[in-house]
């Protein structure tokens, strides 16, 4: 298993041993001791979300605010996307900032994104499933985000404009420089 930091201090791209042969393959795809050496967990993993998605749709920025923030591990059961986590840890010196990675089931790789990030992904395949965990339950009441196209962020999901397929819910998110943490 490689563990790899990305340019967003706390984000790791996880990318687990893939065992191979003429039936298929097998591998772990989530395995406490790797969170643990990650350092940044504090509990175990208590939801998991999974959607189906066609070509061009595009999630989120979404998170949970205060105590109901979640830390998520993002892996693609069959497709590919481009994931996209947003740091909004005021404290952070990469405030602001976000990473773009693409995941797919090709490469197994996921992503692991703490608390205190937005979190959304495009889906660049035909169609693509895509299941996370996450460290505490969902809250209506605690639900919020970013609108996905925010040109202060400038985030090029990979999608032409004319294929995006993004729901009113979240083009109606507020904007990053309207966002208060």
């Amino acid at each position: 298993m490689q563990i790899e930091e990305t340019k967003l201090s706390g984000c790791f791209l996880v990318t687990p041993d893939v065992h191979k042969d003429g039936r298929g393959y097998f591998m772990e795809t989530y395995r406490q001791s790797w969170t643990d050496a990650l350092g940044k967990f504090t509990g175990d993993f208590v939801q998991d979300n999974q959607s189906f998605s066609h070509y061009g749709t595009i999630r989120g920025l979404h998170f949970q605010r205060g105590e109901h923030a979640q830390a998520k591990w993002v892996r693609v059961l069959f497709g590919k996307i481009l994931d996209v986590a947003v740091d909004l840890r005021s404290d952070s010196t990469t405030y602001g900032q976000y990473i773009a990675m693409e995941l797919s089931a090709v490469k197994h790789n996921q992503l692991w994104i703490p608390k205190g990030f937005a979190h959304g992904f495009s889906v660049l395949s035909e169609t693509a499933a895509v299941c996370y965990k996450c460290d505490a339950y969902y809250n209506k009441e605690a639900e919020s985000g970013i609108h996905p196209l925010d040109h202060s962020l400038n985030i090029d999901w990979g999608i032409p404009t004319a294929k995006q397929r993004i729901s009113p819910k979240d083009l109606a998110l507020p904007l990053f420089n309207d966002f208060t943490g």
